[in-house]
């Protein structure tokens, strides 16, 4: 038996952007805050998109690359302080998370880790919520459409806030946002989103309908990557990318597997801060080999969609985007292969790889990523 739901309210297309006003209103939003980060404040869209609303807007423009729990509760005491009643997240991946973890909070007690699904917080997350709009800035993560929020809790591990009742409100999905994003960013979040897909391709748990979601977003993001790289105004690419993260983070629903396992660990090494969509695509190859014995059929399938052996096709992919050669040049080191092992074997997405990992299994993986 399975439980399949598909999913939120998503407004998709080029000028959707537009309905935002609209959009509140139906939610009955009268004081909104806007979650960002600097780096998109400073290009002036969070004034433009702050611009469009009736209302005042509360901005909180802070939120780090991967979002913690120090941050979110920043942004909460704004929330609260301004006498906010919904949350838009904009921007990518860390952004869209943190908003969600800040809606949580409006309805849900601190601290954050009860959530976390690995401490059986699952059943803890009740609907309640206040509304929230998401709206991507980048083509990687497909956080609009997820049910979870990634985030480093305050005892330093990176843990997944996972429910249904944290699906966004709306998802409002506009490629004319993307498309001057740089082209290394475009590289490494589309590589995400292309990780998502082939992941959740794989992963053990029986989906059908995700399977087909995964491959057609498969097909758009292997289609279209180079050229929205090399073309920041190619229009058709844009939108083919935004549909493969989207669709990616739709398929995901079925789980994911032993790429998230590991970048969750790896990105919760403060040392680092590495990008996740980078670390995803470092490590696809490896868990496409380590996997190939157990997913049948599947690979048959890759290979006809990839042009050849999928871990091969993958890591010609990643040279031709100008990816890291590995981990050890984005300065992954030997001594931290133990602690992120040990955090991977706890991770959520550890319990849908079609192959079951052990800790050394990590280790190796790891070590043929570097």
């Amino acid at each position: 038996m399975s439980t399949i739901n598909y999913l939120t309210r998503i407004e998709f297309g080029e000028g959707a952007i537009g309905q935002l006003p609209a959009l509140i209103d139906d939610l009955g939003i009268s004081r909104p805050m806007i979650a960002s980060d600097r780096g998109l404040l400073a290009t002036g869209m969070v004034e433009k998109i702050a611009g469009l609303l009736k209302a005042d807007a509360v901005i909180f423009s802070d939120t780090p690359a991967n979002p913690t729990e120090e941050a979110i509760n920043q942004a909460y005491a704004l929330f609260q302080s301004a006498g906010c009643d919904g949350v838009i997240g904009l921007g990518g991946g860390s952004s869209l998370d943190l908003a969600k973890a800040v809606r949580l909070l409006s309805s849900h007690e601190p601290p954050l880790a009860q959530y976390a699904v690995v401490e059986g917080g699952l059943s803890r997350i009740k609907p309640g919520m206040c509304p929230m709009i998401a709206i991507p800035t980048t083509s990687g993560t497909g956080s609009e459409v997820g049910r979870a929020a990634i985030v480093t809790t305050a005892d330093g591990r990176k843990l997944g806030i996972l429910s249904p009742h944290m699906l966004p409100t709306i998802a409002l999905c506009d490629p004319q946002l993307t498309y001057g994003l740089p082209a290394a960013l475009t590289a490494a979040t589309g590589m995400d989103a292309i990780s998502h897909c082939l992941e959740t391709f794989m992963a053990s748990s029986y989906n059908p309908p995700a399977d087909a979601i995964a491959i057609d977003g498969l097909a758009r993001g292997i289609g279209t990557i180079e050229r929205a790289v090399a073309d920041p105004g190619d229009v058709d690419a844009r939108r083919d990318m935004m549909m493969c993260a989207l669709e990616g983070a739709m398929a995901f629903q079925k789980g994911l597997g032993a790429v998230h396992a590991l970048t969750h660990a790896l990105g919760a090494v403060k040392s680092l801060n590495l990008h996740h969509g980078t670390l995803n695509a470092v490590l696809m190859p490896a868990v496409l080999r380590f996997n190939r014995g157990e997913i049948g059929e599947k690979w048959s399938r890759l290979v006809d969609l990839l042009g050849g052996d999928p871990d091969v096709a993958i890591s010609q992919l990643n040279a031709r985007l100008d990816m890291p050669s590995g981990l050890g040049v984005m300065g992954v080191t030997e001594a931290m292969l133990e602690v992120v092992s040990q955090n991977a074997m706890k991770d959520h997405c550890h319990l849908t790889n079609p192959r079951t990992a052990t800790q050394q299994d990590y280790i190796d993986l790891l070590e043929q990523a570097m």
